[in-house]
């Protein structure tokens, strides 16, 4: 009996959104095909059940509410010099990326799709360094430590590849110092 309740409520489970931000919220109505008003619009305007809130170029979505120049370097290997480089190539002026037509997006994908990102990049930078570990160079065994491997020193600072300091108990300071 309980499951057969709770199977109703369920499927009486729209989403609609919540906010600008773009989260999503349940709400509970008598019938999934209404559309839910806005909370901010005025007047009980009605709105579309799903709005597209971001593009997807290169397997990643950019934000829309950025300029696309901006936006791309959201894709992991293309930078702000890539990516003027990409709009220069491209043709498109640096607006803001909802502004984007459809064919100007699928010139911006086909651009992008020249460049080696995302998984292909860091599946080649983590085949250059098992590469350095294999052949047991310097650089190698620095990375198989966890240290810095380009020569910063390590007393004092490299925290970022050690992780957090560790006090070690019963150690105490040398006098003077």
């Amino acid at each position: 009996m309980a499951a057969a309740s709770l199977t109703h409520a369920l499927s009486a489970l729209t989403v609609a959104p919540a906010a600008d931000h773009g989260s999503l919220r349940p709400s509970a109505t008598s019938s999934p095909s209404v559309s839910l008003s806005h909370p901010r619009s005025a007047g009980g305007v009605q709105r579309g059940r799903l709005q597209i809130r971001c593009a997807r170029v290169g397997g990643v979505e950019i934000p829309n509410a950025k300029r696309v120049e901006t936006a791309l370097t959201y894709i992991h290997g293309v930078g702000s010099t890539t990516a003027r480089q990409i709009l220069l190539d491209v043709g498109i002026e640096n607006k803001l990326a909802k502004e984007l037509s459809e064919e100007e997006l699928t010139t911006l994908r086909d651009e992008v799709s020249k460049y080696m990102i995302e998984g292909d990049l860091r599946r080649f930078n983590q085949m250059a360094i098992k590469r350095l570990k294999d052949i047991q160079c310097y650089r190698g065994k620095r990375h198989q430590a966890g240290l810095p491997c380009r020569g910063q020193h390590t007393k004092c600072n490299a925290r970022t590849k050690r992780g957090k300091k560790i006090t070690i108990a019963g150690k105490k300071k040398a006098p003077g110092k």
